[in-house]
């Protein structure tokens, strides 16, 4: 019996093959499970997401969702913070819970304003950058906002 996943990091049609397999090689080192929510912009045996880390899925939790609704239903006891540019709180002035999941939009265009109010003004948060920059790239926002977050469970399962 495996230990149950601390969280969950929710990749809302992710574009980039690079950045799912570097953040399912993170998912693996921290214990939480990743969901991809369709479309895909890519394949799950591209040899970009191998290189990656495409070679640790067998050490990672990666769940497949035909679209937002069936993730939602899938996490329906977690509490969904959305992580976005424009979230309201910094994401380091959070209490996060085991069991809380992350949702990240695609790489070229965020998480759609329908998603955002589905999550909830409350319950966005985002990465402070300097003034001018776009965004950062998404497999670092996802570490950044991952080890926060299980830093606060004093690295639970490590």
């Amino acid at each position: 019996m495996g230990v149950p996943p601390v969280f969950h990091v929710i990749l809302f049609e992710p574009e980039i093959p690079p950045n799912a397999g570097n953040v399912i090689r993170l998912c693996a080192n921290t214990g939480a499970t990743l969901h991809l929510v369709k479309p895909l912009g890519f394949r799950l045996d591209d040899r970009s997401l191998r290189r990656g880390g495409l070679d640790y899925r067998d050490l990672a939790t990666v769940a497949v969702h035909p679209d937002l609704d069936a993730c939602l239903h899938a996490l329906a006891a977690a509490r969904v913070f959305a992580v976005e540019t424009g979230g309201r709180a910094r994401y380091s002035e959070v209490e996060y819970r085991a069991g809380d999941a992350f949702l990240f939009g695609p790489e070229t265009r965020g998480l759609p304003p329908a998603v955002l109010a589905r999550v909830g003004a409350e319950r966005s948060v985002s990465i402070p950058m300097r003034a001018a920059n776009r965004s950062m790239n998404l497999a670092n926002a996802v570490s950044v906002v991952l080890f926060e977050a299980w830093r606060q469970q004093d690295f639970a399962g490590a």
